[in-house]
């Protein structure tokens, strides 16, 4: 079976001649639903084969950080793959749902107008709950990059993600903790008005109380959109918190920072993969205040690996920014749909639902695995949980430096 890293290594000639990342065009043509190859299903005068990849995410919206990178990380992916000129071609489109519900839904519809054949999304996790229930129900295969909740793939054999689930994620950072001892005490900050940050949670209060963790401070803020975190962190203060966990995203946590920095208080703050960006992403932020701030990525911008500085050079020269780990998920899911692709015979004459059965049958195959940006051998569950290894970060004059 061809691994991601080969195909990477084999791209590194061809896509220098192709002008590597072209420019900044090529990805922002997603944004406004241009498709990015010249034919549609079944083969072209080649006897290539084109399957037609709809995504779904927020390009605006207070979500939208989190989308585009998801949709520029897969038009990398798609770029690279359809420049290999294989025997498989990818069309891409991607479908603006602006973080809510109803238009994810709107937006999947939209995709199957276009006649998709596989669904990538939705970037977080309310949306592709929704998505999720019609996919099933019309047997389309949807491979997530980021949505990260059990909910998500709860009873949806066609749904898979690329991402760590919510309270694995939880319960991998608690032990963290524990086994490098990095506290005795500890308090949790999270929004419990959203899922992603209330399943971490919970994973990391449960296993912590496990592992012999003293729990001082479980605190909550109603939405992302809360700015004054003073009585969190005075209740974690003054339960002695020697670290404060904090699965929220990155603006919130640029505001907690601020704050617990003005009163003096000086834990060791640790969070989880939304908080990937906080160095990039706040306009105005000081990014002195996130020194020493510790979280959970499967992926490092700064690694010195082939594959990684290849895709963070298309990406800068496209984007202008460093990609995170939402970019990075992204671009494995276009691999790992690919790779799964080129196991299938047949494809040209195939209904998205008999695509979706040949997809989760090679997924869940124990001999199919991914070398990506955000893991070595990944592999998959039969209820669509991906298996690969978690990587922690500190923040170090500001860059990543790995645990």
């Amino acid at each position: 079976m061809k691994k991601l890293l080969s195909l990477a290594m084999a791209l590194a000639l061809v896509m220098s001649l192709a002008a590597c990342g072209n420019d900044s065009s090529s990805s922002a043509q997603t944004g406004s639903n241009a498709s990015q190859s010249t034919s549609g299903d079944g083969q072209d005068s080649s006897g290539a084969v084109t399957i037609r990849i709809g995504g779904i995410g927020p390009l605006t919206g207070s979500t939208a950080t989190y989308g585009l990178a998801t949709d520029y990380g897969a038009q990398i992916a798609v770029d690279e793959i359809n420049a290999l000129d294989g025997d498989i071609k990818l069309e891409y489109r991607f479908e603006d749902d602006t973080g809510v519900n109803e238009t994810a839904v709107s937006a999947y519809n939209t995709l199957k107008d276009w006649e998709v054949d596989v669904i990538y999304g939705c970037t977080t996790t309310g949306p592709c709950v929704a998505v999720a229930a019609e996919t099933f129900s019309d047997r389309y295969f949807q491979l997530t990059p980021s949505a990260s909740s059990p909910d998500v793939t709860d009873g949806k054999d066609n749904v898979f993600q690329m991402c760590f689930t919510d309270p694995n994620q939880g319960m991998t950072a608690a032990n963290y903790v524990k086994d490098n001892n990095l506290a005795t005490k500890v308090g949790v900050i999270y929004n419990n008005g959203d899922s992603y940050s209330t399943g971490i949670a919970q994973g990391f209060i449960e296993q912590a109380k496990a592992v012999g963790l003293e729990v001082v401070a479980e605190e909550t803020f109603p939405a992302d959109t809360n700015t004054d975190f003073n009585v969190q962190l005075n209740a974690c203060k003054d339960g002695g918190a020697e670290l404060v966990f904090m699965p929220i995203y990155y603006g919130p946590a640029s505001l907690v920072l601020a704050q617990a920095d003005q009163m003096g208080y000086k834990p060791i703050f640790f969070g989880g993969d939304g908080m990937d960006g906080i160095l990039t992403s706040i306009e105005g932020f000081d990014t002195s205040l996130a020194e020493g701030l510790m979280l959970m990525t499967p992926f490092n911008a700064t690694a010195t690996d082939e594959r990684t500085v290849s895709f963070v050079e298309e990406y800068q020269a496209a984007h202008g920014e460093l990609p995170n780990q939402f970019a990075a998920d992204g671009y494995d899911c276009m691999y790992a749909i690919y790779e799964a692709l080129q196991q299938i015979d047949g494809l040209a004459d195939m209904t998205p639902a008999e695509l979706c059965d040949a997809l989760i049958a090679v997924f869940t195959s124990s001999d199919f695995s991914v070398d990506g940006l955000t893991g070595l051998g990944m592999t998959w569950q039969s209820n669509g949980e991906v298996s690969k290894d978690p990587m922690v970060v500190v923040i170090e004059n500001g860059a990543y430096v790995s645990q």
